[in-house]
């Protein structure tokens, strides 16, 4: 058994709906990978990498209350077992089943929470979760953005999704828990920040800096800023569901995922309206904002570029993504991976996955043939060349197929008080 540091690649499961429920986007279907999932295995192994984030499409498998459709995890599953491959298991990844609606579903949580129970105990050898991917980003794009999903634009839209898709988390992390004591979870969440043009857009911007938190202080069971009280409160909140989040957190079985692209940060005008800044601060900086406040081991999570015209695009960004995760080792911080997302190229994203326009965005570390790219070629020797250096300052996991010691080598290192 040997220490490690989790590089990963992911498989896109996103599931999102759009046209008002009418159109479901499927991630895995456009890119190809219920026709070609060994091969896209074979591209992991390909890379040397033996972390996946990888679920089986939620709104397939939970067909209605107690009703499953194991056939297509129970397969790849299986095979992933054989490989040994260790899935982090994404359970919702910004779409839930037509039967249960959308977001705004009170109901979702304990559905939810009952189908991560089930899926972990048909597969007990598992062990790593994140149970609801970017749980910020799915609200803030149901609720607030009106692009998937409810796709509603109101504030009140956007809380009650937040709070629906956080507490669906937490009671998933409970089930899986009642099943597998050790389990650990990898929230997946979107690092951002807002940057204030001018004097005048400084207000708007601290309240959006505030916000970006929301997910994760209910999901760890801090206390938000009484401006932020004050929002939950007025845009459907009860108090009975906020000291909820305080009262079951579970924290000390999480390692905080950070996700980061170009994307995440924002230029904020003075009216409140954001446009896109590219990176500022960028990934070091923001990391250690977000690890300040919750004081738990990081992982990033997700990255990708473009490969463009020049054909370095994407390599060149690793690189500086690597060398921003070694800022945050050596400066102390227990960063525990690294994931280029994902392994094979993505399709409409460019829209934010609103238009099903078949468009291929060129991130991945393969192309939708499954040949490898340059950024593949490239990170297949950075994981090569750093798999035996880094387990050596940072909280290191003992990881094999079945990971008894990890949940108490997380407590040892943290101290946990």
């Amino acid at each position: 058994m040997s220490l490690a540091f989790l590089f990963a690649t992911g498989i896109e499961n996103s599931s999102p709906t759009v046209g008002n429920g009418r159109l479901r986007t499927d991630e895995m279907e456009k890119c190809g990978h219920y026709a070609s999932w060994r091969e896209d295995f074979d591209c992991v192994q390909e890379l040397g990498i033996q972390f996946l984030r990888y679920g089986p499409p939620l709104y397939r498998t939970h067909l209605g209350p107690d009703r499953y459709d194991w056939t297509f995890a129970d397969e790849t599953f299986a095979d992933l077992r054989e490989r040994g491959v260790i899935p982090i298991v994404d359970l919702c990844h910004f779409g839930v089943p037509d039967w249960i609606g959308d977001f705004q579903n009170p109901d979702f949580p304990t559905l939810f929470a009952a189908y991560a129970g089930a899926f972990a105990q048909r597969y007990p050898w598992v062990q790593i979760y994140t149970p609801v991917n970017e749980m910020f980003i799915c609200a803030l794009f149901s609720g607030r953005y009106g692009w998937w999903n409810e796709q509603l634009t109101t504030d009140g839209g956007f809380v009650t999704a937040l709070k629906h898709v956080v507490k669906a988390n937490v009671l998933a992390m409970h089930a899986i828990l009642a099943l597998r004591p050790d389990a650990l979870f990898i929230q997946s969440e979107s690092s951002e920040y807002f940057h204030a043009e001018d004097p005048y857009a400084i207000r708007p911007a601290e309240i959006l800096n505030a916000e970006r938190f929301l997910s994760l202080d209910l999901n760890y069971g801090r206390r938000v800023n009484s401006q932020m009280y004050e929002f939950l409160m007025d845009n459907g909140m009860t108090r009975k569901e906020y000291h909820f989040f305080l009262r079951n957190n579970l924290r000390h079985y999480c390692i905080m995922g950070n996700d980061y692209y170009a994307t995440n940060e924002h230029r904020v005008s003075r009216d409140g309206s954001t446009r896109p800044s590219g990176e500022v601060f960028g990934y070091s900086e923001i990391t250690r904002q977000y690890h300040r406040r919750y004081l738990l081991p990081v992982m990033h999570t997700e990255t990708n570029c473009a490969q463009g015209e020049r054909g370095d695009e994407a390599v060149l960004w690793l690189w500086k993504e690597w060398a921003n995760v070694l800022r945050l080792r050596n400066d102390g911080i227990p960063i525990v991976g690294f994931t280029w997302y994902s392994i094979t190229d993505q399709v409409d994203w460019d829209t934010a996955l609103r238009e099903n326009r078949g468009t291929v965005n060129p991130v991945g570390l393969f192309d939708l043939d499954r040949r490898i790219r340059p950024v593949g070629l490239t990170y297949r020797q950075l994981i090569k060349a750093w798999r035996r250096v880094l387990p050596t300052q940072s909280l290191c996991l003992q990881l094999p197929i079945e990971l008894p010691e990890a949940k108490q080598i997380i407590g040892d290192s943290l101290q946990l008080r």
